[in-house]
């Protein structure tokens, strides 16, 4: 029971030394290398599905009718531009220090990212507002398919692709881990609704779908620092860096959701990033290695997300 208890309380953390225990025992034992490509193509089909499920179980309990603008939206989306642009002047001021680039550049992945798919989850589970945060990371993942393409063909010259081509290609991806299982959820709610019931009725169940996913998604960002050629000092710093800046936006989020009458969900809008996207952008019009820093800052905003359960549960026993 004891056991039970501690990974009910701490599922976070333990869904992230799942997924790292797991990827370092097929890395380490040879004898399960054929296992492992198996496993990892099985995990490469049924991870969208993941995230789907995540957030389909999320917006049948939304209400939709509560789902309007508000100011600390506005809020957020202003301090996340000028980040961004002060991220990219200082890239410039770098350029001619490789190193120095790539850390900005392992920084503007985070910063430029959208709101995290998952951030409702947590929200509701600390005492937030589940329906002005689905709200708020549908404008965000407009916003940074705004962004990206505007910002990143600046960085490296050499990128010739269109701002349409990027732009479509980024709400693709978006559309069907965002507005496809929100189009459903409200479908659901309206015309199946034994069917929203009964998931409704599931404790929790958000939750410990995203922490399945969580543990996935640890396993896969270990995997790309172990196999990061880059030197351990770059790595040492991208990973501070983004641990940095986990907590600067986090703290920045709170201040504006505090002035603004909403600090739970101003604070979790700022911070939890959806990092997924982040290491495809950088992947694809970065360095690769700048995906390091959204791999690292994955873990850190999950054991911030933990640590606000904690505190949570403590002034509600």
């Amino acid at each position: 029971m004891k056991i039970k208890q501690f990974v009910k309380d701490w599922t976070l953390p333990v869904a992230i030394a799942t997924g790292i225990i797991v990827y370092f025992l097929f890395y380490l034992v040879p004898q399960l290398d054929a296992a492992g490509d198996t496993l990892g193509r099985i995990v490469d089909a049924i991870f969208p599905m993941m995230v789907f499920s995540t957030l389909f179980s999320t917006y049948c309990r939304i209400d939709f009718h509560q789902m309007r603008p508000h100011r600390w939206h506005v809020g957020i989306l202003v301090v996340q531009l000028l980040l961004v642009a002060l991220n990219i002047w200082i890239i410039f001021q770098v350029e001619a220090d490789p190193e120095q680039k790539l850390l900005w550049e392992s920084v503007l992945t985070c910063v430029i990212g959208p709101c995290a798919t998952a951030a409702p989850v947590v929200t509701a589970k600390i005492g937030g507002n589940i329906n002005t945060m689905t709200a708020y990371v549908v404008m965000s993942a407009f916003a940074s398919a705004l962004m990206i393409p505007v910002a990143f063909p600046l960085l490296e010259r050499g990128v010739s692709t269109g701002f349409w081509p990027v732009f479509f290609v980024i709400l693709q991806k978006l559309a069907l881990v965002l507005v496809l299982p929100l189009v459903l959820g409200w479908l659901v709610q309206h015309y199946a609704k034994r069917l929203c019931a009964w998931i409704v009725s599931i404790p929790d169940l958000s939750f410990y779908l995203w922490s399945a996913q969580l543990a996935v998604t640890s396993g896969v960002t270990v995997r790309n620092i172990v196999h990061s050629d880059v030197a351990l000092r770059t790595l040492l710093m991208i990973a501070v860096m983004s641990l940095i800046l986990c907590f600067v936006l986090f703290l920045i989020g709170r201040s504006i959701g505090r002035h603004l009458n909403d600090e739970i969900d101003g604070g979790q809008a700022s911070f939890q990033k959806n990092t997924a996207l982040s290491i495809w952008v950088a992947y694809t019009y970065l360095n690769p290695v700048a995906s390091v820093g959204a791999g690292c800052y994955v873990l850190w905003q999950n054991i911030v997300n933990s640590l606000e359960l904690y505190e949570y549960r403590k002034r509600h026993a």
